[in-house]
């Protein structure tokens, strides 16, 4: 698809950026998947500006017949017709909310009904494993769907042997659930991405099933030496 890779720069611009040296490490479709992970998180952690609206409505897709670029292509047309303010509005109500939004963008939520249970302990202790820990500012729980998908985007930039475990154990169980969700709400744009969502992590569910995943209470993610990371 013509132009994917351009949005998603834009979108990893404002999140964080690969080296140099990660960028010659990554082909040309690993590099696309971590953008839209980075894309998709940047879109649900919160409303977008008007550069990346305008970026995403100049889309150039490619016409056929594959479903996720008609995803794309819906997005786009969204894109093109919607406004920064109104988005605002509707991310805060689909999912923020005053006590909550409509949807609930949290693993431990779709798990089990409540928040900061068993999903959000295991991906803590896994998250410690691979290094990685939650910024100062950043208030929400570790286990909401935009802090995920960062997370694989730079598991697939420095660390692709883990990323297959990390995807099956904590955003395969319901994370294309969330995204049919989101796709349902009466905000064309969000309704938009939450298709696009939807049937990339369909995709990389896919990817992913022929790695074994080992029970959460079994050993831990492995270090690419085969060794139990320590640098938590």
């Amino acid at each position: 698809m013509t132009g994917t890779n351009d949005a998603c720069e834009l979108a990893k611009d404002s999140m964080t950026e690969a080296n140099d040296e990660t960028a010659l490490r990554l082909d040309g479709y690993d590099g696309l998947r971590a953008d839209i992970y980075r894309l998709l998180a940047r879109l649900l952690r919160q409303a977008p500006d008007t550069d990346l609206l305008s970026f995403l409505a100049e889309l150039e897709i490619a016409n056929d017949n594959d479903g996720l670029q008609a995803c794309w292509r819906t997005l786009s047309l969204a894109a093109a017709k919607a406004r920064p303010d109104n988005l605002e509005r509707a991310h805060f109500r689909h999912l923020i909310g005053v006590i909550q939004g409509e949807l609930v963008p949290y693993a431990s939520w779709y798990l089990t009904g409540s928040l900061m249970e068993m999903p959000l302990v295991e991906l803590r202790r896994d998250l410690r494993r691979l290094g990685y820990e939650r910024a100062p500012d950043v208030k929400e729980p570790e286990d909401h769907i935009a802090a995920m998908l960062e997370v694989m985007a730079m598991l697939i930039e420095n660390e692709p042997e883990q990323q297959a475990l990390f995807f099956q154990r904590h955003l395969s169980p319901w994370g294309s659930d969330f995204m049919a969700d989101l796709g349902q709400v009466d905000t064309p744009f969000y309704a938009s991405v939450g298709q696009l969502g939807h049937g990339f992590l369909k995709q990389e569910d896919v990817l992913h099933a022929s790695h074994e995943t080992p029970s959460p209470n079994d050993s831990s993610l492995q270090d690419s030496s085969g060794q139990t990371s320590s640098r938590s």
